[in-house]
């Protein structure tokens, strides 16, 4: 069951796993702060441990509340859409015709069956979107697999709600958003790259801040185009 405390403020969810080490995420869209902590440890070092993040959770908490956030899509014509980057405006056909999504020149031509509902026309386009992404991944993990000496063995697509990519260097597998789709690719390389280095190094300390540095001399760069940039809207529930 977890427990909670406040510190500066902010209230703090702790949840024990059997893990070796803690973690500390902070959740869109309002900043929510969860730490998974080892079974053994103490609430008093959680807390110290909590302390010496605090600058880093509310730096995290601004940026969530300030990102702006896309409209809810309803999939109807001249609705814009995001294609690595790019703006496309939605063309609906209704025919009866298998499900299909094409770009065309400026344009996404959306095809559904007479009469499909939002939720499946917003199924077509995000299968869509899960297949651009899975075409694009194998070149990148291929030159980064050389680049940085480690092989991936299989990548998944899903949506994400919490985060950009994930990595499990135990399986050395690696989990992207499919949301990284609708993102420039200089973006998807960074967090293809970011991953790949937790294969190396499973911490954010200095030793993999140093890897980034040296394999992709603009990363804060990307990340930061990644903070900026609109995010899906949710129905956030916790």
């Amino acid at each position: 069951m977890p427990t909670t405390f406040e510190l500066s403020g902010i209230t703090l969810e702790v949840v024990r796993k059997d893990i070796k080490n803690v973690h500390l995420s902070v959740y869109p869209p309002t900043g929510r702060v969860r730490i998974s902590a080892p079974l053994r440890m103490s609430l008093d070092t959680i807390r110290l441990f909590a302390i010496s993040k605090l600058g880093w959770i509310k730096q995290q908490q601004k940026k969530l509340r300030e990102q702006e956030r896309e409209s809810p899509r309803e999939y109807l014509d001249r609705e814009s859409h995001y294609v690595w980057g790019k703006r496309f405006l939605l063309k609906l056909v209704e025919e009866d015709v298998a499900p299909s999504v094409k770009m065309q020149h400026d344009t996404i031509l959306l095809r559904v069956r007479p009469g499909a509902d939002d939720e499946t026309r917003e199924g077509v386009v995000a299968g869509w979107y899960r297949q651009l992404l899975k075409s694009a991944l194998p070149p990148l993990i291929e030159v980064w697999e050389s680049r940085l000496s480690v092989t991936v063995n299989g990548f998944f697509v899903q949506q994400m709600k919490t985060k950009w990519g994930s990595c499990n260097p135990t399986a050395r597998t690696i989990r992207l958003n499919t949301e990284l789709a609708k993102k420039p690719k200089e973006c998807l390389e960074y967090i293809v790259v970011h991953e790949m280095a937790h294969l190396l190094e499973p911490t954010h300390n200095t030793r993999f801040i140093a890897m980034m540095d040296q394999f992709m001399l603009k990363w804060r760069f990307y990340r930061d185009i990644l903070n900026r940039l609109p995010v899906r809207h949710e129905n956030w529930c916790y």
